[in-house]
């Protein structure tokens, strides 16, 4: 299609972020772009609900700092679901490589959220990303890359 919208493997997202103005900005960047944000949380154990209750997602993005708790604990839950995760985060996590894909570093411009995607998109498909932002770390394959294929 020359004019319409790109076909994606990553289409739908839940997003796991307690600050509410970087939650709300992301959620409408996402939308905006064409993604399914399947929910927008603030909270571990509401990840994990939505995780353990079987919702239709692709990829998690989730930082690690929450207020109840860590976003480990939302990557490990969603890693159990061959579910992909995408750290966001000002400080990745020394044991990240065994729960995610990567790690975009906070704080991050609304280009690099997208490219960041994308570059996962990529590498899961055996493909060089088209770029990679600076503030993203990509782990070689990580725990569910293989689930977005």
């Amino acid at each position: 299609m020359l004019f319409g919208r790109k076909q994606r493997s990553i289409e739908k997202l839940l997003v796991v972020e307690d600050e509410p103005l970087v939650a709300f900005d992301t959620e409408h960047l996402l939308s905006e772009q064409g993604f399914d944000v399947v929910a927008t949380v603030d909270r571990v154990a509401d990840a994990v609900r939505l995780l353990e209750g079987g919702a239709a997602i692709d990829l998690v993005l989730v930082d690690v700092r929450l207020a109840d708790g860590s976003g480990l604990d939302v990557a490990r839950s969603a890693v159990a679901r061959g579910i992909p995760v995408l750290f966001v985060t000002g400080s990745c996590p020394a044991d990240a490589e065994g729960v995610a894909v990567g790690c975009l570093a906070k704080p991050y411009t609304p280009r690099d959220l997208l490219s960041s995607i994308d570059a996962i998109e990529s590498a899961a498909a055996g493909k060089a990303p088209p770029r990679v932002p600076g503030g993203l770390r990509l782990f070689g394959g990580g725990p569910s890359m293989t689930g977005l294929t």
